[in-house]
């Protein structure tokens, strides 16, 4: 059974998803349920650094009611493959693209950057937009902010809530000394924990959506993103914990807790049955073991290995996905644009070339993979590919260090840039044994397929702190 809980007093209640659409439909009058449109509301939950362990369904310590119960209604996608690090998997989302497209494949787009996802790009939400949705953002932009016309609002989306960086205080709203809590991308300063705000905000949402529309919300959460700060509370059941993964313990749940205040919104609103939620995080969890859990897999957040790209996903739509279904092709956050696109209508011609490609099918019927490659990263001193059960790592692993990961400028020849690591994931999907001398024809193949793409490439865009920079009043505005 379909349950989800709601909060009230720091209490949780849970009830039926199914029950509450159908009584919701019993006092829905024919004719307004009739305005209901066809092309489906479309929900993208994002969490911030979750690791692939941490999720009931994969074992976790840490209660997520929520979310399994979304998993177990839906569609576990379980070769989900997302970037190594944060903006640059917001901006494939953004643009069904990869971000080496973009200039955003290596580090993230920090505070004090002058650039951000380039204008040129036709995001999601304004192809949506185009379909007749109503298009809506509560959470972390982190695409840039530099000037107005990056800001969420003039790129589709026509409401925003929430922030433009990472790493803000969940309290105060505050990172680097500047304010960063917007709403319509203008200073707002309502006061609480960013998860609860947040979670309020895409209640509200779907509370005051006209059904006459489609809608597409996007909930991409901070949370469990560092600093670790949570309300005690949510950490009293995990206290057999040590600290930092207690706190990080307590945040996960209450982003489970927000998850389910949504699901319930929309059971509450009677939409259930016509709107798909899509769950993922944007990369691998760090510090595994210390904060995070990325369970068997091999690596975290920043790294070419699983555990860097590959995330605890689903895809929830009542009577149109099947329950219980486990979706073993290898997809990509790419593959969503136009994944929603086709289901929503919407054109996929446009002037810059997808790289995602409609993954319905094998979300849906169990059909393979549509793509027979998929691009993991392409930087000046690594790179990763998959092309069926194969992997090719090239370069360093591990990813940016902690220099470039600030933006600073990657050397032009890395030392190691011949290096490369070569595993076969169907039969080795921990990354244990490398392949590479034993398999020189396999490595030349898949080494040609990335050089390919690698050459495509767009110069990495770097932000290295100014020095003397001082944080303006308000992140996004001229003081």
């Amino acid at each position: 059974m379909n349950m989800f809980g709601m909060t009230f007093g720091g209490r949780t209640a849970f009830w039926s998803l199914a029950g509450a659409v159908a009584l919701t439909a019993c006092l829905t009058p024919p004719s307004a349920r009739a305005e209901e449109p066809k092309k489906p509301n479309i929900v993208v939950i994002l969490a911030d650094d979750m690791g692939w362990g941490d999720v009931g369904w994969h074992g976790s310590q840490i209660a997520t009611p929520n979310l399994d119960r979304l998993a177990a209604s839906g569609a576990r996608l379980e070769q989900f493959y997302v970037q190594p690090v944060c903006s640059p998997t917001r901006a494939a989302f953004m643009t069904g693209r990869y971000p080496m497209r973009h200039g955003l494949q290596v580090g993230v787009v920090r505070p004090w950057a002058q650039y951000g996802l380039p204008l040129d790009e036709r995001t999601l939400p304004q192809a949506l937009k185009e379909a007749g949705y109503e298009t809506a953002i509560a959470g972390k932009w982190h695409l840039g902010h530099f000037r107005p016309e990056y800001l969420p609002t003039r790129r589709g989306f026509d409401h925003q809530y929430g922030h433009y960086n990472g790493a803000l205080d969940y309290n105060t709203h505050v990172r680097d000394d500047g304010h960063d809590w917007h709403r319509d991308d203008k200073e707002n300063h309502d006061k609480g924990y960013s998860t609860h705000l947040l979670a309020g905000e895409a209640v509200r949402v779907i509370a005051e959506h006209d059904v006459a529309r489609p809608l597409f919300l996007y909930v991409p959460f901070n949370g469990v993103h560092a600093p670790h700060q949570v309300p005690d509370r949510y950490k009293e059941p995990y206290s057999t914990l040590a600290e930092p993964r207690r706190t990080y313990a307590g945040m996960l749940a209450a982003v489970d807790e927000a998850v389910g205040q949504i699901a319930g919104a929309i059971a509450k609103k009677g939409i259930g049955d016509h709107t798909l939620i899509v769950f993922s995080s944007d990369n691998g969890g760090p510090n595994p073991g210390r904060v995070t859990s990325n369970g068997p897999l091999r690596g975290a957040k920043a790294t070419l290995f699983e555990g860097g790209v590959r995330v605890a996903a689903f895809a929830n739509w009542p009577g149109r996905i099947k329950p219980g279904s486990v979706v073993n092709a290898p997809l990509h956050i790419v593959d969503l644009y136009p994944t929603f696109l086709k289901l929503a209508g919407a054109s996929t011609d446009q002037s810059l070339p997808l790289d995602g490609r409609d993954a319905w099918s094998a979300i849906v019927e169990g059909k393979a993979s549509p793509h027979d490659a998929i691009l993991l990263n392409a930087t000046q001193t690594n790179g990763a590919i998959r092309v069926g059960d194969w992997k090719l790592i090239v370069g360093r692993p591990g990813g940016p260090g902690e220099a470039e990961a600030d933006g600073a400028p990657a050397p032009a020849v890395p030392a190691d840039a011949g290096r490369v690591l070569l595993f076969n994931l169907a039969e080795d999907p921990y990354e244990k044994r490398d392949l590479a001398a034993s398999q020189p024809a396999k490595v030349a193949e898949l080494r040609a397929r990335y050089d390919a793409l690698a050459a495509q490439a767009v110069p990495p865009r770097a932000a290295p702190k100014p020095p003397g920079f001082r944080s303006p009043r308000v992140w996004g505005q001229s003081d």
